[in-house]
């Protein structure tokens, strides 16, 4: 079994370690909210009004986990978030009504607004990925889906499935109350515990929700309507600015952004990995490089007189 959840070698690896996942992240929060029963099941269940920044990082955690961390651990994790799903419930405005949260449709709109715009971002902002390569992201994503109590099978599992999809989703979303009030919160949050350090700086913070609201697709902008339209080349120059100056930050100073239960498993991932033969001189973000797989590291070994 592999060392980890998705090993080096998968697209999600190549797609996940990139910085650019911090914009993805905030774009899918975003894009997630328009949907009235996934935005009031949050607003309902979490204290997300207070600490949207916080529920940010406890995405990235749970993104790490089914990411770098071993199987036991997501399996560990998975369990509790779906027991957790499980016992709450969504007061829907339109009927009145307490609904569950853990309907597979909502998980599915969660997932799908999650994971697209990661790949989405990513690629505008300048990963090199080929078209296949996108497909073959949403596949393995589809396993992820499975930790929420989704069947994989029931999603999208391409570009163009996830792109059907979201044009079948468009005729019910809107933009609620507590959706338009999230886009402000996070262009301008509250920072949690572990990174209040920052607070004097989070004026530098809004051109960042700015650009994470620029990154929504055309028709979600003119949805919210929250800022003046700005011309998308920008944007995009923006979003490959941003994410060549986030890769330079030095892999164990980028680590801080995560709660330390995270920065923990991060640690016993690297441990984990060095002992299967991958090359950690790089760090995580290093093992991109085919070069630094135990398989490429043995046949240039053999290919050395």
């Amino acid at each position: 079994m592999p060392a980890t959840v998705q090993p080096p070698e998968s697209v999600t690896w190549r797609v996940h370690i990139d910085r650019s996942m911090w914009i993805g992240g905030v774009r899918g929060l975003m894009l997630q909210a328009l949907h009235p029963m996934a935005m009031w099941g949050v607003w309902q269940n979490s204290n997300f009004q207070e600490d949207p920044f916080g529920r940010l990082q406890r995405t990235a955690d749970f993104v790490g986990v089914a990411t770098y961390g071993s199987h036991e651990e997501i399996d560990e994790l998975a369990y509790r978030v779906r027991e957790i799903h499980r016992s709450l419930r969504i007061l829907n405005h339109d009927t009145g009504k307490r609904e569950r949260l853990d309907q597979p449709e909502l998980l599915r709109w969660v997932h799908c607004a999650e994971v697209y715009s990661y790949l989405e971002v990513a690629r505008r902002a300048g990963l090199p990925l080929t078209a296949a390569m996108a497909d073959k992201y949403l596949d393995e994503q589809r396993h992820t889906a499975t930790y929420v109590g989704l069947h994989a099978g029931d999603v999208p599992g391409s570009v163009a499935e996830m792109e059907a999809y979201l044009a079948e989703m468009r005729p019910q979303l809107r933009v609620t109350e507590e959706a338009a009030a999230t886009v402000r919160f996070l262009m301008w949050p509250t920072m949690p515990e572990n990174l209040r350090f920052l607070a004097p700086g989070k004026p530098g913070y809004f051109p960042f929700g700015a650009l994470c609201y620029y990154s929504l697709p055309d028709w979600a902008r003119q949805m919210y309507g929250a800022l003046p339209e700005v011309p998308q080349p920008a944007v995009t120059a923006a979003l490959r600015s941003f994410r060549l100056a986030m890769n330079a930050v030095p892999e164990r100073l980028h680590d801080y952004a995560f709660a330390k239960n995270t920065r923990d498993m991060l640690e016993r991932t690297r441990q984990r990995l060095a002992a299967d033969g991958y090359d950690l001189s790089k760090g995580l973000y290093g093992l991109r490089d085919p070069r630094r797989w135990p398989a490429q590291r043995a046949l240039a070994t053999e290919k050395t007189p």
